[in-house]
């Protein structure tokens, strides 16, 4: 199993010294965690991890190859239900993230819908739902396409976090062989999913998973919250059922990249240590 690490693991550090923190913990692989457009004062000072998605990549390739790491996927989490807006990130944004990805050679972009901030979001219909999704995703699909990169929809919204809405955003989406499905454990659960129902259903979509486990303390949240940044656990000490997750995809042959959302370096060892005992890939 190839076991990454996204890049948000140290508070108020730059993204190479998240890069250097991964390889630290033993880990090769990892999503490039957070971006933004243009500059922003936290990048140029160094206490905010996030990349421009104007940068040249060559810098990018360098500071990855410096700690000796590979990258999976380069995160473009959006707002896909609310009016567009300048300071929104949509489809803009996506289509920025796609050919910044081709430029690295990395083959994965991840983005959900998001929970809406506006009572406009809030309002829509479902119907309306899957037309703002799926009119915000035109364009990026189709430079997807063009570069050769997979676009792959996480569990982060009311309709991504459970199997009977992720499917009916594939169907409206259509395009099989460029849009797929980063199944992330804790959000699906959280939002009232069930992450293993996701790989039971839709494995043949599922191209890259986040892992993160739940604590107890989050059952009276569960279907009530639409993602969580980061389990604080190790896989397998929460309620989410990560052991059958993995025996899940082992059984329908994932061999796809996946990626540790979890704080703390012993929970993230630990996770490491469970997930290569559990699965036989």
């Amino acid at each position: 199993m190839i076991i990454g690490c996204f890049a948000l693991i140290e508070p108020f550090t730059p993204m190479e010294r998240q890069f250097e923190a991964i390889k630290e913990l033993g880990i090769d692989y990892a999503d490039l965690t957070d971006s933004h457009d243009g500059a922003t004062l936290g990048t140029e000072y160094g206490f905010s991890a996030s990349i421009s998605l104007d940068s040249h990549p060559g810098k990018i390739r360098d500071m990855v190859a410096k700690h000796g790491l590979t990258l999976t996927s380069v995160c473009a989490h959006a707002n896909l239900l609310d009016p567009v807006s300048p300071d929104s990130y949509g489809t803009h944004q996506i289509i920025k993230a796609i050919r910044l990805a081709n430029l690295l050679g990395v083959k994965q972009v991840i983005t959900t819908e998001g929970d809406p901030k506006t009572d406009f979001g809030h309002n829509l219909s479902e119907e309306q739902r899957l037309l703002m999704i799926a009119s915000k995703l035109h364009a990026p699909i189709e430079w997807a396409r063009e570069l050769g990169i997979e676009l792959l929809l996480e569990p982060h919204g009311i309709m991504t976090d459970t199997v009977d809405g992720m499917k009916k955003i594939l169907d409206t989406l259509g395009n099989e062989d460029v849009v797929g499905v980063n199944l992330d454990t804790g959000n699906s659960w959280l939002g009232g999913g069930d992450p293993l129902q996701f790989v039971q259903e839709l494995g043949n979509r599922i191209k890259h998973v986040h892992w993160k486990d739940m604590g107890a303390e989050w059952v009276d949240k569960r279907g009530t919250m639409y993602g969580c940044g980061m389990g604080l656990i190790p896989v397998g000490d929460g309620v989410v059922g990560i052991k059958e997750i993995v025996e899940a995809l082992d059984q329908i042959g994932f061999v796809g990249p996946t990626t540790l959302e979890i704080a703390g370096k012993e929970a993230v060892q630990e996770s490491v240590k469970r997930l290569h005992d559990w699965s036989q890939g």
